[in-house]
This record gives structure tokens, sequence and C-alpha cells, in this order.
């Protein structure tokens, strides 16, 4: 076959045990996988840290609120609270005590009596003013106008950010502790804990405390995430340019080398560089190269091909066209005779000659088509061998068959239509080299694992440095006095590649008389006995 050996070393790479990787699947799947998880997890990480961060800055606001809350809700019922056995809160003096603390600026505190109405408020007694960046102007023609990606939502009114405060406050009032976030009249986000001030059952007010720094503490940590979404966008790129390096690039470079094959301009992909890698780029160069180098091969096999059955039907029929032409020419009977047996015998090797040719041309076809299975080679040759010794007539080549006591039945795993072309075309290549009358002998046995056949005949044997060359096709070299024109030269050619085909070999030897002289020719034909 003419692309035996790459594919055997194509199948050879395709058996090796594969190691024991970290990630199932590809090698590139698990790079490409492992590159982008990367960048996300690096962005998932930080998004996890710093939103933990958050709460607990939160929770830690809303647990200094409460304590400092506690406190001043105690204060307030020891020295603020009158009257029994109805006790009531002193506005006068509750205020007073609510003006001796001092509070940050980013921090409010409000007290409303037992009815929910406002007692006291520190920004108030502090004289603090809100304040807030105003947007910049816009021209009149651009009012109304809006270019934001993300749609705004309606920043909440100051009636809804005092509607969420008498709700927290009411819920205070009932006796039960309020805390966490809501949105304050200037739309930010505020922390806010509301206590109600208890004398024994009775509440008497409560007291809200609320930070409104909320908002640069989530500001900050937007600013701290910056870091990690610009390394998880630096992996993202570095990990495309890489996969771009390692898939996109040798891919298109496999896809100009197969354009460059399909045009004509190369027989084969040749990417050395390629080809080296240890992963499924490199993997698929090597196959490639083995499928493009193994079309060469073929391609080379049947220009050659062409050419020798070119040169070898032009000979027959160089012979016949003369003798044609001579043929008019000639009034002698006897020479008339002898031209028309040239002619037969030129017909009968033209025959000869594209029936085996036929059958090389559809050779790899059939192999390519059968499944092997099990074949009782014993009997196959049997038949054959039954089947010239029908036919012989008197004076022929007689065909004996040989099968070693013991051995049937002998099976092999194979096609039965290319085994059974063996014998017939190493039978049929014995017997044009036997001596009329004589007999040519197949003989069938077992030897190391293997199965031996052997056919052998009487007639002159193969020069020593021809015992190779009788495989080339159309080698037709005949000792002096055999008939001419018997052979096309393919038999053994065939013979050959199908035992190549099938696992295993054919080789030619001389048979040596008592007398160490040349006693005829043997072809050993060895299959591999399939393992039960």
């Amino acid at each position: 076959m003419a692309s035996a050996t790459a594919t055997g070393k194509a199948e050879r790479r395709r058996l090796r045990p594969s190691k024991v990787r970290w990630l199932p699947g590809s090698k590139l799947g698990r790079l490409i996988l492992a590159l982008n998880l990367l960048g996300l997890m690096i962005l998932v990480v930080g998004a996890l840290v710093l939103n933990e961060y958050r709460q607990g800055l939160v929770n830690a606001r809303i647990d200094s609120l409460s304590a400092q809350g506690e406190l001043i809700a105690d204060i307030i019922n020891r020295a603020a609270t009158v009257g029994e056995p109805e006790p009531e809160m002193d506005a006068a003096l509750a205020t007073e005590i609510m003006q001796t603390f001092k509070s940050p600026e980013t921090q409010r505190a409000r007290l409303f009596d037992a009815d929910g109405r406002l007692v006291a408020d520190t920004d108030l007694v502090a004289d603090r003013v809100e304040w807030k960046v105003l947007p910049p102007a816009r021209a009149r023609e651009e009012e109304g106008v809006r270019l934001d990606i993300i749609p705004h939502k309606p920043e909440p009114s100051a009636a809804d950010a005092q509607k969420a405060l008498s709700a927290e406050v009411e819920q205070a009032l009932k006796g039960r502790r309020w805390s966490g976030m809501r949105r304050g009249p200037d739309g930010d986000r505020v922390v806010s804990v509301s206590i109600p001030i208890r004398h024994v059952q009775a509440v008497l007010g409560v007291i809200t405390l609320e930070a409104s720094d909320v908002d640069e503490i989530i500001a900050g940590e937007r600013l701290a995430l910056i870091p990690f979404i610009l390394i998880a966008i630096g992996v993202t790129l570095a990990s495309s340019i890489l996969l771009n390096s390692l898939i996109a690039q040798p891919v298109n470079r496999l896809a100009r080398a197969a354009d460059s094959v399909r045009l004509s301009r190369a027989r084969a992909i040749s990417l050395p560089d390629l080809a080296r890698r240890d992963d499924e780029i490199g993997g698929l160069t090597r196959s490639l190269e083995d499928m493009t180098h193994a079309l060469s091969e073929r391609m080379d096999a049947i220009e050659a091909f062409a050419a020798d059955v070119a040169h070898e039907i032009r000979n027959p029929l160089t012979s016949m066209r003369s003798a044609v032409e001579t043929l008019d020419l000639i009034t002698d009977p006897a020479a008339r005779d002898r031209l028309l047996g040239i002619l037969k015998n030129d017909v009968q090797r033209l025959d000869r000659l594209v029936t085996d040719i036929s059958n090389a041309s559809r050779l790899d076809a059939e192999l390519s088509r059968d499944q092997p299975k099990m074949i009782d080679l014993g009997r196959l040759v049997a038949d054959i061998t039954s089947l010239y010794q029908a036919t012989a007539k008197s004076g022929d080549v007689r065909v004996r068959l040989e099968i070693a006591p013991g051995v049937e039945p002998i099976r092999v795993l194979g096609r039965e239509g290319p085994l059974g072309q063996i014998f017939r075309n190493l039978i049929d290549n014995a017997r044009s080299f036997s001596p009329p009358g004589d007999e040519v002998t197949v003989a069938l046995g077992r030897g190391q694992g293997r199965v031996v056949a052997t056919v052998s005949d009487n007639g002159p044997g193969i020069p020593s440095e021809n015992l190779e060359t009788v495989f080339e096709r159309f080698y037709t070299s005949r000792p002096k006095g055999a008939a001419f024109g018997g052979n096309s030269g393919l038999g053994l050619s065939i013979a050959r590649q199908i035992a190549e085909a099938h696992g295993g070999s054919l080789q030619a030897q001389n048979r040596l008389d008592a007398e160490g002289r040349v006693g005829g020719a043997i072809f050993i034909l060895t299959l591999p006995e399939p393992t039960l």
C-alpha cells in the first residue's frame, strides 16, 4: 500500500495512552476555560470581598448608632421623665440633654415625643445647612434631552423621605426598635436607628440617629473595585491575545496551507513548528501532514502506475499493429498462420494485462469496503486447489494441497476475496513456470504464532538478484524458453499488497536440491493468527 507506513505512524500516535490531566477535556479546552475563569474569578472575588466589607461597615454603623441611641434614651428616661403614675417626657429638659451631645457632621440625631412630633434636632441646634453640588447648566434647547445610557430612577421627594421617617418613628413608638437604610430628603442613603424611650412599659418618645455617609462608603468601595476590574480586563485581553496566537493564527496557517495544496501549488502540508506542539493543534497539523503526504505518495503511485500501464499496453498493441500491417502482404499460408498465432498471443496478453490492471485498480477499494472477519483458511485454499484439479486437462500442471496433520482448523482474520486472490496469483505464477505435466504444491501450517502458507514449483527458480524485484509492478523477466505474454507482471505485486494489508508478508526463495542446485521457487505467505 502506498500510504501504509504513514498510516501506521498515525495509528500509533492515536493509540498512545493519554496522560492524566488536572481537568477533563482537551488541552486547549482546559486552557480556554482556565484563562476565562481566571479573569471572572478576579472580578467575583473582588466584588465579594468588597460587598462583605461594605455590609460589615453598615452593620458596624448600625451597632454604633444603636449603642449611642440606647445611651441617650436611657439618660433621657432617667433625667427628663416626670409624673407618676402616668409618666411624661419633659421636652425642654430632653432638648437640653440633646444639646449636650456632640455628633459628627455626617451624623444626625432627632427626638420625637409620644405623639410622634419632633422635639429636638441636632442639625437645627448646630445650625447646619444641607448642601450639594448642582449639575452643570444646560442651554434652554437642551432641556428635556437626556443622553444617559442607563435610565435614571426619579429621586425621592422630601415628602417621600418624611413619610419613610414617620413610618420608622411609628414602628419605634410601638415599642419596637427599628434599624436599617432609607433615603433622605436629598436622595442620599442613610443608615438609621430609631430607639423607643421607655419608662417601665410606657413609651415616652423616640430617639432617631442616622448617618449620611453611606454613599461615600459605597463610592469608596466602587473606587476600590476599579483595580480588580482593570486586572480582570487585563487578564481577559491577555488571554484573548494568547488564544488568538495559539489557536486562531495556527488554524489560519493550516487553512492557507490546505488551500495551497488544493490549488496544486504544493503536494503536501509542511508546518514543522506547529507539528512540534503537544496539543490539539499539533495533533491536527501532524494528521494533516500525514494525510497530505499519503495523498502525495498515492498520486505519485497513480502517475507511475498510469505510465507503466501505458508502456505495457503499447507493447502488445505495437506488435499487433505490425502483424496486421504485414498480414496482407504475405501469401505463404505457413507465414500467415504464424502471424495469426502472434496476433492471438498478443490478444491474450492484452486481455490478461487489462484484467490484472482492473484488479489492481480495485484492490484498495475492495480492502477498504469489506470488513475483516474470521475465515477458515484451510477450507478456502482447499476450494481453490480443488477447482484447479477439476478443470485440469491432460498435460496441464497439477495443483496439490498439503496441510500439516493436527493443525486444522487454520483460521485468520481477513477478507475472503482478497486472500483467495493471493493464492490464485501464486498458483498461476507457479504453473506458468512449471514444466508441462508437473506439479505445484500448496502447503499450510503454523509457526511462532503465525499462519504460514507456501506455494512451490519445480521450475527454473528465480535469480538471486531478483528475489525482491519480482514483486514490482510489470516485472516480466522470464527464463529462456518460457512462454511469452502469459503474465502481466502484476500478480505478485497484488499478492504482496494484499498480504501486507492483512498484517502479513510475502517472500520469495529458491528451493535447492540435494546437490545445492536451484530446484524451483517457493513463495512463503505469513499471516497473523488471531488471538481468541
